[in-house]
């Protein structure tokens, strides 16, 4: 469907936008999400009725086999869930030792759970640059950001986006970085054929009950290096010696860490109840995938004629949609973004600016700032770290040009496609009409 195939008589009533007084295009609700199993269901209420609440570890059945079932999945050695995705990130900074004022070259592009387990862990983050047509963390910028004091790569696959893989493991490799994965909107998200969160030496995925993985709040590391897992379990999580075993009996726990076995530890566990749910969610995740990416596909197509948005392109990659991102073309609509996505939202289009502000630039990274204290304020202070004088044109143009929309299509429904690219057909044929409008509000 093109707009030019679908014209109508630019001041017909009919037609006339709902953001100027006209009827909303009839776009379809958002579809119910997350849904969970009756088979879910039933095995919580089993747990609820028995009472078998506390999972110190893999001795509880239930948290087994989710991290059995997540590792498989995933292509690594181990997993260890955890209460959320920054808890996973903390727990990867953890086991990796990445602290003591080390920087770790991150995006500035991203929402803040993936920076603020570096700051909470002693570590500084050190910005690099993005592509400014899908702001995923740009190769050359990394290399440009390396000083005496980066230890670590973290890499956000943002909007269920793969990064280039390739290369930024090529340059850890290079300079003896460690590599972490942040996967939390990219469950199944690969890299030239391989899932992403299994390239680095840790990847740590969210699954609060708007992701991809969807259950109420919860997360999880995965691993190749054995060092990397049990450093992390004796820092956020139960080691056990009560009636209940706890990490420190499973089997293969070093000799060498027993003595620091001790309750200094963050609180990190997952729930039981979690842990049934992401067994479950897990089963029926590349179904659920498959057709976000094929309503993806019949949305792209249906919006062809559209030249006010672009569309990223993967030539090395497949993603997955948490959300789908768009790049807004100003100088062919003849209006600002603000303007443009007032236009979508009345039309009842869910379209959004997800980052509004980059990381660089936000007031509680200034060293000056008079936010309330943080345990990172003072480190942060004393490196003399002035991030909002970073020069980064690739994260600023996505910023400016980018807005998104959830993804939460887990059936396909090509007339639900087509009627949420229909809107975008309406706006598009309207642009000298919001033109107009834009004018009379100067």
């Amino acid at each position: 469907m093109k707009a030019t195939e679908n014209s109508r008589v630019s001041g017909s009533a009919s037609h006339k936008l709902a953001l100027l007084g006209g009827a909303p295009s009839g776009v379809p609700p958002k579809p119910h999400y997350p849904r969970f199993t009756e088979r879910a269901r039933r095995h919580i209420d089993e747990v609820l009725r028995e009472g078998k609440m506390v999972g110190l570890g893999t001795a509880h059945p239930w948290l087994g086999a989710a991290e059995r079932a997540i590792a498989d999945w995933q292509g690594t050695q181990h997993c260890l869930t955890t209460s959320s995705g920054h808890a996973a990130l903390h727990a990867g900074l953890m086991g990796l030792q990445i602290t003591g004022g080390a920087e770790v070259i991150t995006t500035p592009y991203t929402w803040g759970a993936s920076t603020s387990p570096i700051l909470y862990n002693n570590a500084l983050p050190a910005f690099a640059d993005v592509d400014p047509d899908r702001g995923l963390l740009d190769p050359d910028s990394v290399r440009e950001a390396i000083g005496p004091r980066t230890e670590a790569i973290l890499v956000t696959h943002l909007y269920g986006q793969p990064a280039n893989m390739t290369a930024l493991c090529e340059i850890a490799a290079e300079h003896g970085l460690a590599l972490i994965e942040d996967g939390s909107q990219a469950h199944g998200a690969k890299h030239r054929g391989k899932r992403v969160g299994s390239f680095g030496d840790a990847g740590g995925f969210s699954c609060m009950g708007g992701k991809l993985l969807a259950t109420s709040e919860a997360g999880y590391l995965v691993t190749n290096r054995d060092d990397v897992y049990w450093n992390a379990v004796i820092s956020c999580q139960h080691a056990g010696g009560t009636e209940d075993p706890g990490r420190a009996d499973e089997e293969g726990f070093p000799s060498d860490l027993r003595p620091y076995i001790d309750s200094l530890h963050y609180t990190y566990r997952v729930s039981v109840l979690n842990a049934i749910l992401l067994v479950d969610q897990l089963a029926k995740l590349d179904e659920e995938n498959a057709n976000r990416t094929q309503n993806r596909s019949w949305f792209v197509e249906a919006i062809e004629g559209v030249q006010s948005v672009s569309v990223p392109e993967y030539p090395d990659g497949d993603p997955v949609y948490h959300m789908v991102s768009l790049n807004f073309r100003a100088e062919h609509a003849g209006i600002s973004k603000q303007t443009y996505l007032a236009a979508l939202q009345a039309e009842g289009v869910g379209a959004f600016s997800y980052i509004e502000v980059p990381l660089h630039r936000l007031e509680r990274l200034r060293p000056s700032t008079g936010a309330p204290r943080t345990m990172f304020a003072e480190r942060l202070e004393r490196a003399g770290m002035d991030y909002a004088a970073l020069e980064l044109p690739g994260c600023d143009a996505k910023v400016e040009r980018s807005f998104e929309m959830s993804w939460n299509w887990i059936d396909e429904d090509r007339e639900a496609m087509s009627r949420l690219a229909a809107a975008f057909i309406k706006v598009e044929e309207q642009l000298d009409a919001l033109r107009s409008y834009e004018r009379q509000l100067r």
